[in-house]
């Protein structure tokens, strides 16, 4: 097929801030997790399916199922559905309040908006 990109578990894109490998990276409803340390503008491979370890909004209990979002200006996941923020996928471990760390199932597609 002479239109076929890659598959697309992950992507290679510019970097909108300075990225630390295994962060959260947002442009736009694209998010995931990087692949590696960039500068801004840097590309980066950005992980978007996949089970992984995230920082999360240290005063939330999560219980596995729940879905977890993004929040684009401090890279935090959440369970707060607010503006701005990016559905990214489910927590597959129960994660405690407080707890700076959970973990994720990343949904491998980009919402329809911002805060959906």
């Amino acid at each position: 097929m002479k239109n076929y990109l890659q598959k697309g578990s992950s992507v290679s894109i510019p970097a909108t801030a300075a990225v630390a490998s295994g962060a959260m990276v947002v442009a736009g409803v694209l998010a995931g997790v990087a692949g590696h340390d960039a500068a801004i503008g840097e590309r980066v491979e950005v992980h978007l399916e996949g089970c992984y370890e995230v920082a999360k909004v240290s005063a939330q209990a999560w219980t596995v199922g729940q879905a977890i979002h993004v929040n684009p200006s401090n890279g935090l996941c959440t369970t707060a559905a607010a503006a701005g923020t990016v559905f990214v996928g489910v927590a597959i471990e129960a994660a405690a309040n407080p707890s700076a760390t959970g973990r994720i199932r990343l949904n491998g597609s980009a919402p329809a908006a911002v805060g959906t």
